[in-house]
């Protein structure tokens, strides 16, 4: 997965995570998403990385 591919990917995630949680604010979301993205970003494997956000950020927006 290219750095663009992961961007777009993030994208769906933001759009999943606003139908999920429509009680935040997507601005909120998308901090959220991209502080997991964040911590994520020294690995040299990108394939999973927007799973591994998507299930990152479910978490805490859920808690």
């Amino acid at each position: 997965m290219n750095r663009d591919d992961e961007v777009k990917a993030l994208g769906v995630v933001v759009d999943r995570l606003a139908e999920r949680f429509p009680n935040l604010s997507r601005a909120s979301i998308e901090e959220t998403v991209q502080e997991e993205h964040r911590a994520l970003d020294g690995g040299q494997v990108r394939d999973f990385v927007p799973v591994l956000v998507e299930h990152a950020a479910k978490a805490r927006l859920s808690g």
